[in-house]
């Protein structure tokens, strides 16, 4: 395609100038994707709010998967950078960031994300333009046919293959009267009924779901009624700060003593927020630092970490900011291009072992296959200060753990 065009020219001439208008954007993406300025890589994540310690740790990780890019030498000397904007945890402010990146920056590709709304709400925006979208928010809806778009990308774990992981783990070990306390959005609701799904499987009686919403403070109007219907497991599906204090006052209250606590993610900056509350806590995660012990790409990730901030270790959503950034870096590097005609396809051909050992986007909605890590919280017996979880078990990169693509509406798969 020849790209020697002035677009004042192109955009006058009668009947000529209004199909070339139509044409416009489509040449000005190309244009950028296969120019000689840097890559731009465009980072919603919601910087404040009750998501902000994970959020921020996204963004440390990411910027070493472009370091890492622009040292190995970028795309034949074109380097990547990345442009961070705090989307407030709000849908409406995920939007305009999101189009702001693109139109006004023009960016060339866009990770991020940390909540099940306000990732769909970036996603929608960059689907009607055509920009690729890697979300490393979890989120089931994502990868349904009726949000999903061919420049939709999906690198996190999905609630269903999360909570379905835990309760496979749990519900076997810990009972079948199950009480959930759940965050009212979509996170919250996806995450119990992947626990539903899971648990009809071995008989599960679900004895209450308790809504609260997001920045909830106090939770002394739940945990008396929950208490009194004596479940064997109590699963929190709420997420950041929300975690911390619902556990913490769990524990206050003295359920512990009577029923396993559970959390379908159990985050690291949680555990460290919530301190001895959180002992014998169970949860899922994609990526806890403890992993270099087995798996040699999580001990170099961790190195590279601990050396750009000061002995620190990666938290698991801030993998996962690696993780977005490394998989469409390294596919542009396949491609010889970003251009999304030529990225989609090398995302869809792209088998990696990144961070935490295989993973790979399967075809029909590009959700990324990897494993899922049980942990437990530990408070006593600690080797070190991050020493903060067992990896109790592992479940390995499967397609089984996924809805099928006829389930999600995808006609193929």
């Amino acid at each position: 395609m020849t790209l020697g065009f002035d677009r004042r020219r192109l955009l006058t001439g009668g009947a000529a100038a209004a199909g070339l208008a139509l044409a416009a954007p489509a040449l000005l993406r190309h244009a950028r994707a296969e120019g000689t300025g840097p890559i731009r890589i465009g980072f919603p994540v919601p910087l404040t709010g009750p998501f902000g310690a994970e959020a921020n740790d996204q963004v440390r990780a990411a910027q070493i998967a472009v370091k890492e890019f622009n040292a190995a030498g970028g795309l034949g000397g074109r380097l990547a950078e990345i442009l961070v904007r705090d989307d407030k945890l709000n849908p409406g402010e995920a939007a305009t960031r999101t189009l702001e990146l693109i139109e006004k920056d023009k960016v060339n590709v866009l990770v991020g994300g940390l909540s099940a709304a306000v990732t769909l709400s970036i996603n929608n925006v960059a689907r009607g333009r055509g920009v690729i979208y890697n979300s490393i928010s979890q989120s089931d809806a994502i990868t349904e046919a009726k949000d999903f778009g061919r420049t939709t990308f999906h690198e996190a774990l999905s609630p269903h293959m999360t909570a379905g992981a835990v309760g496979r783990y749990v519900f076997p070990r810990h009972g079948k009267r199950v009480a959930f306390l759940t965050a009212d959005y979509a996170y919250g609701h996806e995450m119990v009924r992947g626990f539903r799904r899971a648990g009809a499987a071995f008989g599960i009686e679900v004895v209450s779901d308790v809504r609260h919403p997001i920045g909830a403070t106090d939770y002394s109007a739940f945990l008396p009624m929950i208490a009194s219907l004596r479940p064997d497991v109590l699963c929190l599906c709420n997420f950041g700060r929300d975690q911390v204090v619902s556990v913490q006052q769990a524990t206050e209250f003295g359920l512990k003593q009577s029923t396993k606590l559970v959390a379908p993610v159990l985050l690291l900056t949680a555990r460290k927020a919530g301190g001895e509350a959180f002992e014998g806590v169970v949860g899922g995660t994609s990526y806890y630092w403890g992993l270099e012990e087995t798996v040699p790409s999580a001990r170099a990730f961790n190195d590279k970490f601990r050396a750009a901030y000061g002995g620190a270790v990666p938290s698991d959503y801030g993998a996962l900011g690696y993780a977005g950034v490394r998989s469409v870096l390294e596919a542009a590097k396949l491609a010889g291009s970003v251009e999304t005609d030529r990225l989609v396809p090398a995302l869809e051909a792209l088998r990696a072992d990144f961070y935490k050992g295989p993973q790979y986007f399967r075809t029909c909605d590009h959700q990324s296959v990897q494993s899922v890590l049980i942990v437990e919280s530990k408070f006593r017996n600690q080797r070190t200060p991050d020493d903060l979880f067992s990896i109790v078990h592992a479940e390995a990169p499967d397609e089984a753990g996924l809805r099928s693509c006829a389930e999600l509406g995808h006609r193929q798969g």
